[in-house]
């Protein structure tokens, strides 16, 4: 088979990020982000950006579809689709086989199975019916429908609403048909340990604090971004606005952060392993390898593959 498309994922701190670069680097080509916060401008320690990653030997990898959008907006997976299509079909107008890496696990398939979405607009009947709903009464709801949506990212009421929103609309709505290409990908998932993940996890929280991420977490309150639309973003913009604004304390922050993360790393191989069932073959390679031996790997599945 002649690919495409090259995919790295895996969960967060499993190293995938750095694996895309080396590998675009040996292939001489670009990455396109599958990340759903990334997408942010100025949103950077939270979003685990990790721009020096994008260098390799002094090589800068050319990236796509990272810090497109201002803070507060709501960038939704429709979106994505168009985002990710415009710049896929520039590289490979360049004759480039393009290299997709992110962990958001909705915006992946919804480009590998290629979904046909639409735009969903908001439903204030619904959102009225739902307001006085926990998080846990909104994702028990939410797991009766077909999935839509990214539920990995589903850890506030806000976010639980809208995906109850989204699937409401496609429940009552006629899909058409709308042109996205089949693409043909090498699937290569980053296994990590999970004991090893949670090290790197706690680990990397606590850089990113020592870092600045509470002062980015201010800037972006102070620039006039509303409290309520950071903590829509969740895990970290959630819980150090919570921190920021005084609603919980700086032990309180970093404790329920810590195990918010790695409940998002476990949904996140959850996604995974169901990609699996629904048909899709993703070759495992070991988080602890020597990166030359990762490449060598994928290059190895491409060859054997193709």
């Amino acid at each position: 088979m002649n690919y495409d498309l090259i995919t790295i994922l895996g969960p967060t701190a499993s190293g995938k990020t750095p694996l895309a670069a080396a590998l675009a680097a040996r292939l001489h080509t670009e990455i396109i982000s599958g990340d759903s916060r990334q997408i942010y401008r100025r949103m950077d320690l939270g979003t685990g950006k990790d721009l020096v990653d994008y260098v390799v030997d002094g090589q800068q990898i050319p990236y796509h579809l990272i810090d497109i959008v201002e803070p507060g907006y709501k960038y939704n997976v429709f979106e994505y689709q168009r985002d990710f299509l415009k710049a896929y079909e520039d590289i490979r107008s360049r004759g480039l086989i393009p290299v997709l890496c992110g962990g958001t696990g909705m915006y992946l398939e919804s480009v590998l199975k290629g979904y046909r979405l639409l735009p969903v607009p908001e439903n204030p009947e619904l959102r009225s019916r739902l307001a006085d709903k926990s998080l846990d009464e909104l994702t028990a709801l939410l797991a009766t429908y077909k999935k839509l949506h990214n539920s990995t990212d589903v850890d506030t009421v806000k976010r639980a609403i809208r995906a109850i929103e989204i699937e409401e609309y496609y429940l009552h709505q006629e899909t058409e048909a709308r042109s996205f290409p089949e693409l043909r990908s090498l699937i290569v998932g980053v296994d990590i340990d999970r004991d090893l993940r949670r090290q790197k996890i706690s680990s990397r929280l606590k850089q990113r604090l020592e870092e600045g991420m509470v002062d980015e977490v201010r800037a972006l309150l102070d620039e006039g971004i509303a409290p309520e639309d950071l903590i829509y973003y969740g895990l970290e913009y959630k819980y150090l606005t919570l921190y920021v604004t005084r609603q919980l304390t700086y032990d309180e922050m970093f404790q329920q952060l810590e195990i918010a993360i790695h409940q998002f790393a476990k949904r996140q191989m959850t996604w995974f392993r169901g990609m699996e069932r629904r048909g899709f073959t993703i070759h495992w390679i070991d988080a602890t390898w020597s990166m030359q031996d990762k490449v060598d790997k994928i290059i190895e599945l491409m060859d054997k593959t193709r």
